[in-house]
Formats: C-alpha cells, sequence, structure tokens
C-alpha cells in the first residue's frame, strides 16, 4: 500500500486520535495509521448489527497481516448483510470500512471480470490513498486469473478523465505488485499489457508516471532488454518531461546493476 503521507510509529499515535478511527470517526491520515485500527472496536461501532460472534472473530484474528483481517471482515460482513450493504460502506467516513466494501466485491461469487471491475471502480476513484490500494489489491486474484481480459477492460480506462482510474489501470496489473501474487503470464510476456502501458507514456500526472515507471522497473527483472528497447522508442516518439520521468524510473534498477 502506498504510505500517502510520511507517519509516526503506532505508539506515537495520540489516544484521543486512536479512539476516533476505531470509531470510525475520521480517516487515517497515513500508512501508520491505517495499520494501527483495531477492526474488531471499528465494526463493533460501524456495524454493530454484524453480532458478537463477529466481533470475536474479527478479535482473534488481531495478530494476523493487515490483508487477511481487511479479508476477514469482508467475508463476515458478507455473511450477515450481503453484497448489498456495499453501497452502504462506500459512503462511510472510515477508509478502513470502505476498504472492507472492496474485499467483498472481490469476494464475490458469480460476477463476471467485467462486473466486478465496474462495481470497483468508485473505489478506484475514492479521495483516500487507502481506499485506492484496497480497491486493486481486492480484485487482484480475478486479474491474475485472466489477465488478457483483464488488460482488454482495462485498456479502456487509460482515457479517464481522472487520474486515479488511469493509475489503476497500471497498478492493478503490475508484474511483481507489492503485497500481492505476481502476474506469471506477464513476467514471461510484458508486451501483452501495451494497450495499458502506450496510451499512459505521456500522462500528465506524477500519480500515474510513477505507477508506469514502476510497472516497467518490475518488468526489467526478467526482460532487461524489452525494457530498454521500449523506453528508447518513447523516448524518440516522445519527448515529453513526462515520458523522460517514467523512463527514469523504469530503466533505475538495471542502471544500478549496470
Amino acid at each position: 500500500m502506498s504510505a500517502g503521507r510520511p507517519g509516526k510509529r503506532v505508539a506515537d499515535i495520540e489516544p484521543a486520535r486512536l479512539g476516533q478511527l476505531n470509531a470510525g470517526a475520521v480517516e487515517a491520515a497515513t500508512l501508520t495509521e491505517c495499520l494501527a485500527v483495531d477492526f474488531a472496536a471499528l465494526m463493533r461501532t460501524a456495524l454493530p448489527e454484524t453480532g458478537a460472534d463477529a466481533m470475536a472473530a474479527m478479535q482473534q484474528a488481531a495478530g494476523e497481516g493487515i490483508s487477511r483481517r481487511m479479508a476477514l471482515a469482508a467475508r463476515l460482513i458478507h455473511e450477515r448483510r450481503g453484497l448489498s450493504a456495499v453501497e452502504e460502506l462506500r459512503h462511510h467516513v472510515s477508509d478502513t470500512v470502505r476498504g472492507w466494501a472492496c474485499f467483498m466485491i472481490g469476494a464475490a461469487g458469480n460476477m463476471t471480470l467485467s462486473a466486478r471491475l465496474a462495481a470497483i471502480r468508485p473505489f478506484a476513484d475514492d479521495h483516500h490513498f487507502g481506499v485506492r490500494e484496497w480497491s486493486w489489491m481486492a480484485v487482484r486474484p480475478h486479474i491474475a486469473a485472466d489477465p488478457d481480459s483483464a488488460i482488454a477492460l482495462l485498456a479502456d480506462w487509460t482515457a479517464e478523465p481522472s487520474e486515479r482510474l488511469r493509475r489503476f489501470a497500471s497498478e492493478a496489473t503490475r508484474l511483481r505488485g507489492v503485497w500481492c501474487a505476481h502476474l506469471g503470464a506477464l513476467r514471461q510476456s510484458p508486451e501483452k499489457a501495451l494497450p495499458i502501458l502506450e496510451p499512459l507514456q505521456a500522462d500528465p500526472a506524477p500519480y500515474v508516471q510513477d505507477s508506469v515507471g514502476n510497472w516497467l522497473n518490475d518488468a526489467g527483472k526478467d526482460r532487461p532488454d524489452w525494457v530498454r528497447s521500449l523506453c528508447a522508442r518513447w523516448s524518440v516518439e516522445n519527448t515529453s518531461p513526462a515520458t523522460a520521468r517514467i523512463c527514469k524510473r523504469a530503466l533505475r534498477s538495471m542502471n544500478r546493476k549496470g
């Protein structure tokens, strides 16, 4: 997950602030605050109707990694409220609660990839950095299961006015995405993702530039010659500062080794 602004240590979060986070009254301002939220306490306040057994399950899982706890919370809510709760959660103040909705969409059965991406779209465009990260992580297994279809669908997102949606198209298909499984098919054949990468080669938003650069930096670990060739072509075709920034980021690991 991208950290947003630099954070403090969990122990440095003031008790009053932590209480607000656990009550779902405020959004987390940093990754540290995201990680500090007590899921059982938040569920008790935000969704008391899920029941004491759900709270107990969340409390028992307190020592698990955050991704597992996000998935567990989503499953518990879905079992008791169904997928219809997603719309309610989407408007909650807490970014963690909105993240639970992302994982409910990710875990929902009998949903096509097209429908799943349409459902996750509002979360991919959320104003909060954490929700945007949860959005692609939640649907990542489905992208991994059918990367060709995902690329075909997400290629259209590269033309969206929102830089958040354009960035989602790149970040969700990263070969070696952080906190998620690698995409083996794209590691072997990164050129399959050109329908997403080509339209973003001179994207004006640094947020998107960083994602595309990271995407190609990942690809360079398996296909360095391909990445060098692509960046060389882009640099000739487009002399914009945006393209130069993307290529510099794309080649950084190879240049350090070289």
